[in-house]
């Protein structure tokens, strides 16, 4: 298999299945395409890969799978011993709809605090409306995690931690506190501990030495 993923320091939405991916196990091959390139030469590169003109982008033989959550759902459908998704019903279900919100909302917070792995630490003032999204994912890390126990959103870790990995690493980067938008210390604990996992430290390692 070949994951085709942009830049690590910024691209989320690679980010998400190539921590899937890892955790199946399987052998895959990494092709890295350099995002934010002047009169268009990102999409002219990711074209030959994506359908889409957008990373990421699976490869699995002749089949080529596009867009970070469909790439995840074939994952765990190729690879049930990964457990990618909770074995209980109900867990499962919360945790495709956790992923699912992340997929299709949190605008204001995507664009206003983008993922930079390569800034420092620092304090904004968020808007009205990405106060809204943080106090909303308060809100769903929460339920979820007083719902499965934790120590992950649905018990053992899933495709929904995947796709909360990056909102954590916001969290870190524009000083954004759980606590101040009605954590009790659970949703700090859980985006400490997505930051701590090896295959996030092994993708954010690699982001670091590409500068």
């Amino acid at each position: 298999m070949e994951l085709v993923i942009g830049t690590k320091k910024w691209s989320t939405w690679s980010l998400r299945p190539w921590l899937a991916l890892k955790r199946t196990g399987a052998p895959f091959t990494e092709t890295l395409i350099a995002l934010r390139q002047e009169d268009n030469r990102t999409e002219t590169a990711i074209l030959p890969h994506s359908p889409s003109g957008l990373v990421p982008a699976l490869k699995d033989g002749d089949l080529t799978v596009w867009d970070s959550l469909a790439i995840c759902e074939y994952l765990a459908e190729k690879f049930p011993q990964a457990r990618l998704w909770p074995e209980d019903a109900t867990l499962r279900a919360l945790a495709r709809a956790a992923a699912a919100e992340m997929h299709s909302g949190f605008a204001s917070l995507r664009g206003e605090c983008p993922m930079a792995l390569d800034a420092e630490p620092h304090v904004v003032t968020l808007s009205g409306a990405t106060q809204k999204n943080v106090r909303r994912i308060v809100r769903l890390w929460s339920d979820l995690l007083a719902r499965s126990g934790g120590p992950f959103l649905a018990g053992d870790w899933s495709i929904a931690d995947a796709f909360y990995t990056p909102v954590a690493t916001r969290f870190r980067t524009y000083g954004v506190h759980p606590s101040d938008y009605g954590d009790n210390g659970a949703c700090g604990a859980y985006a400490a501990r997505l930051l701590q996992e090896p295959d996030f430290l092994e993708w954010e390692a690699a982001a670091r030495r590409q500068g």
